[in-house]
């Protein structure tokens, strides 16, 4: 019988994809795309990033100066990490997310200055640990073979949402670690190659970045999964990651002159959720949309919430107040 993981399509889950699908939608992403220079930041924030989660101790400005073929003062290991996963996410959108021979080359690339054994999966049996607790134990090292074909054969089949599905390979090829070294930074890349192959946008998000912002509860929704034997909740935490980082990453403030006007220009007689707004007037970045559309409108009492008493409600909705 095919392999299919566990986890439960919750409606926190369908309300996040659909958050994230009107999002990606936002006008104002496309300068990401269209922007080298602004895709060159993302790309330092994105190695940066899943580097720093695995202990790099590099900045910014030393991933920059690697990527500009600058010298740069720092240990051997972190400058050939550096160098290691520039060459891997430069080859991604090459890649095909089911392809084992492409996952392999994607770990030669990412690990061959620092890993004798590098595109090539593990031989030895593996734990992880924090301090001196052992946090997971993968699978026996002549089964990841066996686990890895499973895993790469659902993703090739599955009707799932790319959402969902960068999510749930993402946890599993964690819990598998098929490597010997370099698993997080793998499966990181992994889902943005399955994100990309959806929507190229997230090529040039630095979702990896978000993640290391948020690195204790990265750690936990991992160590919760493997508790309930479901990646449900790890689900549930990429999502929001993901939604985040697509906020996060608007390039500039909306130049509208008139926000509140836009706003109202765009609302009917129903409730429509924060997201729902910001799609129809062509913002993705959240902070921007409260306080240059929401909080204004709210305050001169031209729009009014559906729960007024929690404000904070995830199921807050905002609809045109009726002024006579």
């Amino acid at each position: 019988m095919p392999y299919n993981p566990p986890y439960t399509i919750t409606p926190k889950i369908l309300s996040l994809v659909a958050q994230i699908s009107e999002a990606v939608a936002g006008a104002n992403l496309l300068e990401i795309q269209n922007s080298p220079q602004l895709r060159k930041q993302n790309r330092v924030k994105t190695i940066t990033g899943t580097l720093a989660i695995e202990g790099n101790t590099l900045s910014l400005d030393q991933v920059s100066a690697i990527i500009e073929g600058k010298p740069v003062r720092g240990s051997q290991r972190e400058i050939a990490e550096v160098r290691g996963a520039i060459k891997a996410y430069e080859a991604l959108t090459q890649y095909q997310a089911h392809n084992m021979d492409d996952l392999l080359d994607a770990h030669q690339k990412m690990m061959e200055e620092v890993l004798p054994d590098a595109g090539r999966f593990r031989r030895g049996n593996v734990g992880i640990h924090k301090g001196d607790k052992v946090v997971h134990v993968a699978p026996q090292a002549d089964r990841v073979q066996f686990l890895m074909n499973d895993l790469l054969n659902w993703l090739k089949r599955t009707d799932d949402h790319p959402l969902i599905r960068s999510c749930v390979f993402h946890y599993e090829f964690e819990f598998i670690h098929p490597f010997s070294d370099g698993n997080g930074r793998m499966g990181r890349l992994w889902q943005t190659l399955i994100l990309g192959q959806w929507r190229p946008l997230f090529y040039s998000l630095p979702i990896e970045n978000s993640i290391k912002n948020n690195q204790q509860a990265y750690y936990n929704a991992l160590a919760s999964a493997d508790d309930k034997a479901d990646s449900t909740v790890f689900i549930e935490f990429m999502l929001e990651i993901i939604l985040d980082s697509i906020n996060a990453s608007d390039p500039v403030d909306d130049p509208v002159d008139d926000p509140v006007e836009k706003l109202l220009s765009v609302m009917g007689e129903g409730y429509l959720s924060s997201a729902q707004i910001m799609a129809k007037v062509g913002l993705s970045h959240k902070p921007t949309f409260r306080k240059n559309y929401l909080l204004p409108a709210l305050k001169q009492g031209l729009i009014k919430m559906s729960h007024p008493d929690t404000p904070n409600s995830p199921k807050q909705k905002y609809t045109k107040e009726n002024i006579k």
